[in-house]
């Protein structure tokens, strides 16, 4: 039986959570009501109460209720996680909170698979949602007025959270196509060679995943939850942006899920060429005189110089050498990205050879590192990156 968790703190909330639990299953769904309070003093009327779930923390509940307002509430985030991962029945969850009960439970949300629908009702949604959301499949509904009492808002709002998710539960998605998934990596200047790679592969599910800091990431949370079999990463730029300061950065363990896993990967340098920032008046003032490319009002790019390029390049090294599984990495000799080529902004093949050369004198593997005398839109790098593929995959 798939079940439908209700989740926030009881010793608070108790009217709004009774009153989404209710529609909940009014609607026809299972629930259960879980109470992530982190004072001992009233009686929970959840399904499962706070000893419960602080139960579940590593250290045990002690490591809970501390009497410290911001360690409980730190553990009891940690003890949720640990709880719902114990569950074979999460078919669904809904959280309510401020920005308190945000933080709480927004973390074991997003460790619950992707695809099991979440619904997070907060105060703080109508902000900057990506420390709670990360790379998970988090919808967050912003509360509009406190949450502290059910009235004419506060009704509608929670009742549409209880019917998202109920919708959610009550409809099946039709099951994926049986062939094995693959995470591609893409951004706007190596769209070509996706695309060419794309319809040379008739025969996997591909994911494609935009090069933001958050497409790396998320690509990567699907490998570490055995949704992604294999990775074409192609457009590796979030490094560029995480070592020289752009606003598209990965984080320090991009590739560490392919290590952990071993699925055969296939990478690239796409758009190594480039570092994101927003509109041209928030680039830091330690840039000025550099290259920039205005690729639209809100998105300015920098041309990486040979320093910066090399960084990547050692950074990409020691993350392909971690790599249990086959892996081929390619180097296009003719270019990075459609704005590294002869006669664009960013053409620069001495910065190149910087980054080519830290890839290829660094990574320890024999095999590993092949160079293609290509630029990486060109047909002829799409043919190298299948033949790669085709070379590793099971």
């Amino acid at each position: 039986m798939s079940l439908a968790y209700v989740v926030g703190t009881f010793d608070t909330k108790s009217a709004e959570l009774s009153y989404v639990a209710g529609l909940l299953r009014t609607a026809g769904a299972d629930v259960r009501t879980v109470d992530v309070s982190t004072s001992e003093a009233a009686r929970s009327t959840a399904d499962v109460g706070p000893a419960d779930v602080a139960a579940h923390h590593p250290d045990g509940a002690d490591a809970v209720f501390t009497g410290d307002r911001g360690s409980a509430v730190g553990a009891m985030a940690v003890a949720l996680q640990a709880f719902l991962a114990s569950r074979d029945d999460v078919g669904g969850v809904l959280g309510l909170g401020g920005s308190g009960g945000t933080a709480l439970i927004t973390p074991a949300m997003r460790a619950v698979p992707v695809g099991i629908p979440k619904v997070m009702v907060s105060t703080v949604a109508s902000g900057d949602v990506a420390p709670y959301v990360g790379a998970a499949d988090i919808a967050m509904l912003h509360s509009v007025t406190d949450v502290a009492g059910l009235n004419r808002i506060s009704r509608q709002v929670l009742g549409n959270a209880a019917h998202m998710l109920a919708g959610a539960l009550a409809n099946a998605v039709p099951a994926a196509a049986d062939r094995p998934a693959v995470g591609i990596t893409m951004f706007g200047v190596t769209t070509p060679l996706v695309t060419q790679v794309l319809e040379r592969l008739d025969d996997v599910d591909p994911l494609v995943f935009h090069a933001t800091g958050t497409g790396g990431k998320a690509m990567e949370k699907l490998v570490d939850d055995g949704l992604i079999g294999a990775v074409l990463d192609v457009t590796t730029t979030e490094v560029a942006d995480l070592l020289v300061g752009g606003v598209m950065a990965a984080g320090e363990d991009r590739l560490d899920a392919i290590a952990r896993t071993g699925v055969p990967y296939v990478g690239s340098c796409g758009a190594l060429d480039m570092v994101n920032f927003g509109a041209p008046d928030t680039v830091p003032a330690a840039f000025a005189g550099r290259t920039f490319y205005e690729h639209n009002a809100q998105v300015t790019l920098m041309r990486t110089a040979a320093d910066e390029n090399r960084s990547c390049g050692e950074f990409l090294a020691r993350k392909l050498n971690a790599l249990t599984g086959p892996a081929v990495f390619l180097i296009p000799e003719g270019g990075v990205s459609a704005l590294d080529a002869p006669g664009q902004a960013f053409h620069d093949p001495e910065a190149d050879a910087a980054l080519f050369e830290a890839v290829e004198s660094a990574v320890a593997r024999p095999g590993v590192v092949r160079r293609v005398p290509h630029h990486i839109n060109d047909p002829a790098f799409a043919d190298a990156i299948v033949a790669a593929w085709k070379e590793l995959r099971p």
